[in-house]
């Protein structure tokens, strides 16, 4: 699998409030975007698990593939994910370490729509995101990141020497089905 790109960043302070696109940001380790609702301990999933609730990645075509499957006009930020790649296989991250820059991640489990965002959006979404909604990771080493980064997969052996938890404390992905 190779490398993708960092194409854009999100994030809000509040639950349900509007996202804004920021250049650049630091990723906070075991609480994701510094800034972020998630990572300021709100958010309206903040009772999920913290591998969980960190961060969401989203892909760029994915966000087109739902817009016009959807029939809305909708933009990688309407989907409420932090950040935006392009060119990874984003599902494939689930259960493994990768790196935005040099801030290194793991998946944690996919993202599915909810009707949440469809309440957020006016739009009818959760049909056409069922299978592109992205990913949920957690921050295992912080950096700051900026759009343009390259998003990549890391081996085990990379995030161990890079202070990744292994062994029986190597975290664990959820999978969700759907």
């Amino acid at each position: 699998m190779d490398g993708g790109v960092l194409t854009e960043i999100w994030l809000t302070s509040e639950a349900a409030a509007p996202m804004r696109r920021v250049p650049a940001a630091q990723l906070l380790a075991g609480r994701g975007l510094e800034g972020d609702r998630y990572a300021l301990g709100g958010g309206t999933w903040a009772q999920y698990p913290d591998l969980e609730k960190q961060l969401t990645l989203v892909d760029v075509a994915d966000v087109a593939a739902v817009a016009a499957d959807a029939g809305v006009p909708l933009t990688p930020g309407d989907t409420r994910r932090n950040l935006v790649t392009a060119g990874i296989d984003l599902p494939s991250l689930v259960g493994r370490w990768f790196a935005v820059g040099d801030a290194l991640l793991f998946g944690a489990k996919r993202c599915p729509p909810c009707t949440h965002l469809e309440r957020l959006t006016g739009a009818r979404l959760v049909k056409a995101m069922v299978h592109r909604g992205g990913i949920n990771a957690a921050v295992f080493a912080p950096a700051r990141i900026a759009e343009g980064a390259v998003v990549r997969p890391v081996s085990e052996e990379e995030a161990a020497r890079r202070g990744a938890p292994t062994g029986a404390d190597r975290p664990v992905p959820r999978i969700v089905n759907g």
